[in-house]
């Protein structure tokens, strides 16, 4: 079964103007920077901290209660945030810091209560720590990633063109994190940094097609299209694989909420790099060469315009 349709890629290369490729990425990142602006007024970080970067005790299970009724229930164990974990009926309540012997009473509540029940305790200063290192990880990935990608072109608009690509991939996973309630844990800053990786490995086929290989521009563009879109599409099945298998959807001993997160990340940001590679970096590609060949041909047409005066 073919899941590229050639025709169709043919008329969106032949058919679509500079300004129609670039509306709709422009869209979804002055949408995506505007839910990560909202979270930080919000919260003071562009994303939901995790257990590991916010310190305290952490309780996941599964109920058919609503976050409102749950923190009603709990509000005796320093409650700081009660809500809905994921799809389903998986719940997530954040503690605050307890003593020991309340802390035993929350886990036997929550033990005798609810199904599925995990517990997960960090340390305040050392959930900072790890804020910072992983804050820190992310910013230099993308620098050496940034780096890479100029050295190998040695120009500035195509490798601009990659960097925004990805930062606008990033950018999109991130805000669709708040929208869905992921939090940020170690596992979901894996995901972003893999994210990177994945971002950049579409940009570099384009760019690499478009600027090294002969031929025409339309074609070289159909081309590369074909084979990043096999690529992404066989990666997106995967992953899509993986998400329904790790979220318990087909059984709940199968359930494991980190490998669920780190899927369900990389899938929103795979959609968000097809957006981004396909209109926003072949837009912006197409009209640096048609750009740079213009110049060259006026560059031949000056000495023959001087010759036939002389």
């Amino acid at each position: 079964m073919n899941l590229i349709n050639e025709k169709a890629i043919e008329a969106y290369v032949k058919n679509t103007t500079l300004k129609q490729m670039l509306i709709i990425p422009a869209i979804l990142l002055i949408l995506s920077l505007s839910i990560l602006a909202y979270t930080t007024y919000r919260t003071g970080a562009p994303f939901q901290l995790g257990l590991e970067f916010k310190g305290g005790t952490a309780a996941y299970f599964d109920s058919e209660k609503t976050p409102d009724q749950l923190k009603e229930e709990f509000k005796a164990f320093n409650v700081a945030e009660t809500r809905q974990y994921g799809g389903g009926q998986r719940k997530i309540i954040q503690f605050g810091p307890m003593d020991a012997s309340l802390k035993d009473e929350l886990i036997a509540k929550l033990k005798a209560e609810f199904t599925n029940v995990e517990i997960r305790d960090m340390g305040e200063q050392f959930s900072k720590s790890l804020q910072v290192q992983a804050v820190r990880a992310i910013i230099i990935s993308f620098f050496l990633m940034a780096i890479v990608v100029f050295i190998t072109f040695r120009t500035f608009v195509p490798s601009g063109a990659v960097l925004v690509s990805a930062f606008a991939d990033i950018a999109f996973a991130g805000a669709m994190m708040d929208v869905f309630g992921i939090l940020l844990s170690l596992g979901t800053v894996a995901a972003l940094l893999m994210l990177i990786g994945y971002s950049v490995d579409t940009d570099i086929l384009l760019t690499t097609r478009l600027l090294k290989r002969k031929g025409d521009l339309n074609d070289k563009i159909r081309d590369a299209m074909k084979t990043g879109l096999t690529m992404t599409t066989t990666t997106l099945g995967a992953l899509v694989a993986l998400f329904i298998v790790s979220s318990g959807l087909i059984g709940s001993f199968l359930l494991i909420d980190i490998i669920r997160d780190i899927s369900i990340v990389l899938i929103f940001g795979l959609i968000a790099d097809i957006v981004n590679t396909w209109m926003t970096n072949v837009g912006i590609l197409r009209w640096y060469i048609e750009r740079k060949s213009q110049k060259s041909e006026k560059k031949i047409e000056k000495p023959k315009k001087r010759r036939q005066a002389a």
